[in-house]
């Protein structure tokens, strides 16, 4: 039995590493189109900044991940246990609460973007990204405030079988809260959870709506013979959805596992690896979603980049022919 639990056990946490070698390789490529694109002199769009966002949240929640199923930082004798363990799971925490946040701005900001200039939601299509800037910035404060309690709570313990210790990781464990302190701090989390969530349902139901309105427009006005091609802001409300969908799947499941390991203060380690590779799925999964469906930035970062080296090829011809 314990050879069995054994053997599920580095099954789960070997399969951390290909997660994380995937989800950060295509999340760089993501961060670096949008950087070149900004280079080349592509007009931004609303959704840039908040994929950006995305993008880089995803490389540290998979960074941390990776050094925290790794055996090797676990070695080093210069840094205590205690602070690698804490800096390590508060990162990672912030991170995915960052992720579900910027999730949500997305799907706000895009429901916004393809609003009709008549809805009152049009009134938010910001001629400048300065408000999601400070936007941001108060989620990443309000996100560390409700993770906090790690940096108190995560030990690297001599003995993992202490009886008030919640194992996280192999070298990582919670210590044990209060009855009032865990509720205050599940409940916040339930909150960010709920609200966010429910944002994502509504923005979502609103660009469906206009979705399966554009489409009866279109059937009305075009004949049988002609078959309209769908607009990039339509591509992309698509795989906004797509993402959403993947987003609320995975995290359901998540918060699912960790409201039970939270409550039964359990100690399976397979439970707790299943969770933290449940967790950090849509980190992997994101990117490929946004790359498949934004065609249209790379073919003109592509256009701009070939014309900026076509130039440059010119203007050497002219110097050498002078």
């Amino acid at each position: 039995m314990k050879m069995n639990q054994h053997f599920h056990l580095t099954t789960i946490r070997n399969a951390f590493y290909p997660q994380a070698a995937i989800g950060i390789s295509t999340n760089t490529f993501l961060l670096c189109l949008h950087i070149a694109a900004v280079f080349v002199g592509h007009n931004p769009r609303l959704t840039d900044l908040p994929i950006t966002h995305l993008a880089l949240t995803h490389i540290f929640m998979l960074c941390t991940l990776g050094l925290l199923a790794s055996t090797d930082i676990w070695d080093v004798q210069e840094l205590p246990g205690d602070f690698k363990c804490k800096v390590l799971i508060f990162l990672n925490r912030v991170m995915r609460g960052l992720s579900i946040c910027t999730t949500c701005v997305l799907s706000v900001l895009q429901a916004v973007t393809i609003s009709p200039s008549s809805s009152w939601l049009a009134n938010f299509k910001f001629k400048s990204t300065n408000p999601i800037v400070w936007l941001f910035l108060f989620l990443w404060v309000l996100t560390m405030c409700i993770s906090s309690n790690l940096l108190l709570c995560t030990v690297a313990p001599p003995n993992k079988t202490q009886p008030d210790l919640l194992t996280l990781t192999e070298h990582c464990s919670l210590l044990l809260m209060s009855y009032r302190d865990r509720s205050l701090f599940l409940a916040l989390m339930a909150f960010r959870y709920v609200l966010f969530l429910g944002l994502m349902v509504l923005s979502s139901a609103y660009m469906i709506i206009l979705l399966h309105r554009h489409g009866q427009q279109s059937v009305s006005l075009h004949s049988s013979r002609c078959s309209p091609r769908s607009s990039p802001e339509q591509r992309a409300t698509h795989s906004i959805l797509l993402l959403i969908s993947c987003h609320e799947i995975l995290y359901c499941l998540d918060s699912i596992i960790s409201l039970f390991i939270g409550m039964a203060w359990t100690r399976d380690p397979i439970l707790l690896h299943l969770q933290m590779l449940v967790a950090n799925g849509y980190g992997t999964i994101s990117p490929l979603v946004l790359i498949r469906a934004d065609t249209q930035i790379i073919k003109v970062t592509q256009n701009k980049w070939k014309n900026k080296v076509q130039l440059l090829t010119n203007l050497k011809k002219l110097c050498h022919c002078h």
